[in-house]
């Protein structure tokens, strides 16, 4: 004699649907993490038009002067009269500075401040610009 079972079995099924909201949900979470980490305080550059080859270190040590003449040394605010110190402080070992100055910067605060670097051993200068077309 059979026996029936009392439970039958069923196939498993995979449910589409909550994985969706499950990679929605991570999606939004990133979005608005990687946005929390942006610098909204950071300097407004407008750079001049021009032509280079491309930069190729990995993290280099920027200097940044705006059209209000405020200068950011990697990002922290600093005077014309710490921007060598801040500047020997962080400078990596080759050398090298790359300075993001406004179109509209005043032309003696670009210099000093270049020049300030140069003497807290910045030995390559390079300009960011922003690529003609």
């Amino acid at each position: 004699m059979k026996l029936k079972r009392a439970r039958r079995s069923r196939r498993g099924r995979i449910e589409i649907i909550p994985m969706i909201d499950v990679m929605f949900f991570l999606l939004a979470s990133y979005l608005l993490t990687s946005l929390s980490m942006q610098r909204l305080d950071a300097l407004s550059i407008a750079l001049p038009d021009g032509t280079a080859s491309a930069f190729n270190s990995a993290a280099p040590l920027t200097l940044s002067i705006d059209r209000n003449d405020r200068i950011e040394v990697a990002g922290q605010r600093v005077t014309l009269a710490e921007v060598g110190p801040a500047v020997r402080a962080r400078l990596h070992r080759d050398g090298t500075l790359v300075v993001a100055a406004d179109d509209k910067a005043t032309q003696g605060t670009v210099t000093r401040a270049m020049l300030e670097a140069q003497h807290a051993g910045a030995r390559s200068l390079s300009i960011v610009i922003r690529h003609a077309q």
